[in-house]
């Protein structure tokens, strides 16, 4: 995926934060969708909705572009409250991904890609230099797909198609309710690492709700963890969710082996410590020093060793013991 290519068509302005402000929504019944949340989105970063069925995710999703009413408190991006604005033209400028993609059949997948940009008066020449831009960003040719349609697309194909036409009119605000849960864990694996390389390049501010841990945790900057009645039950990075969860109901949501999952997303230089001797240092396995502390672990094990070698670019920059990786701060014992 080449991020450069979209340059020219606008991306790379500026992400927008979000706030929610005692936000609730109680329907006509009473029914308590969501109970009452506050919490900030910065600017460019991934934050993950999170907890079991009922708890309110989709329903805060989707109170953010006004598809649901809030019944109180503030929504603002970039400090503008959205119930001060039209919601159709807020809608258009934000992206929204759906499990099930959601492309139109009769439209060829070029064609789905721009669907805003056409709602949006662009010429049609630039909508389509648009949409095979974003085409190739995902990581398909627009030559040998932008003319197919959806039904001779794979699932994962026509997911990564949801994704570009989110992105096609250059939104701040990405939106992406379920989307890799529909496909297979292989293909949802894939997709997920692609999506943290397009997020690497684009830096869009991204709410995402799922129901899988796993998934919050790898790809998640901070995890909202909702709880019945839509409560707000912690909101924090991925190590310091799995390393101090609030409660015993957190604890439980994010399972008992938290700690090794807790390695996957603590970097290995949080446990670096001073090169030692050259003639022990050459004995020992190495790993990329921009890894985790589990790509430092599992390489001890391989190697059925105490201690590995960090390396950047070749060069030895320091080492890490077993020892250290559970004494890294803020840790708990790892299973």
């Amino acid at each position: 995926m080449d991020a450069t290519a979209i340059t020219d068509s606008g991306a790379g302005r500026s992400a927008a934060s979000i706030t929610l402000e005692n936000v609730g929504k109680v329907y006509p019944d009473g029914t308590v969708a969501v109970g009452d949340i506050s919490l900030d989105v910065p600017a460019g970063e991934l934050v993950v909705l999170i907890g079991p069925s009922g708890s309110g995710k989709s329903t805060v999703l989707r109170m953010i572009n006004r598809l649901i009413e809030p019944s109180k408190g503030r929504i603002l991006i970039d400090g503008e409250d959205v119930t001060d604005q039209d919601p159709v033209e807020l809608r258009r400028r934000i992206g929204y991904v759906i499990q099930n993609v959601g492309l139109f059949p009769h439209q060829s997948i070029r064609t789905n890609v721009g669907t805003v940009p056409r709602l949006l008066g662009w010429p049609k020449k630039r909508t389509n230099e648009r949409a095979d831009e974003l085409l190739d960003l995902v990581g398909l040719d627009p030559s040998r797909f932008g003319g197919r349609y959806p039904n001779e697309l794979s699932g994962g194909q026509r997911q990564r198609v949801g994704v570009a036409r989110a992105l096609a009119a250059d939104p701040l605000v990405l939106l992406m309710d379920e989307p890799f849960s529909a496909v297979d864990p292989i293909v949802r694996g894939r997709l997920q690492e692609e999506f943290l390389r397009l997020q690497a390049a684009v830096r869009k501010t991204i709410v995402l709700v799922t129901h899988d841990i796993d998934e919050a945790v790898r790809l998640g900057d901070r995890i909202a963890v909702l709880g019945e009645g839509g409560r707000l039950l912690q909101y924090a990075p991925p190590p310091e969710l799995l390393s101090k969860p609030s409660s015993a109901t957190v604890r439980d949501f994010v399972g008992a082996d938290r700690g090794i999952r807790r390695l996957t997303v603590t970097p290995l230089r949080d446990a670096l410590r001073p090169l030692g001797r050259v003639e022990d240092i050459e004995r020992l396995p190495t790993v990329e020093a921009g890894g985790t502390l589990y790509d430092a672990l599992a390489a001890m094990l391989t190697a059925d060793a105490l201690n590995v070698v960090a390396v950047d670019d070749g060069t030895p920059v320091g080492t890490v013991s077993r020892s250290a990786i559970f004494e890294v701060p803020n840790a708990e014992a790892v299973a």
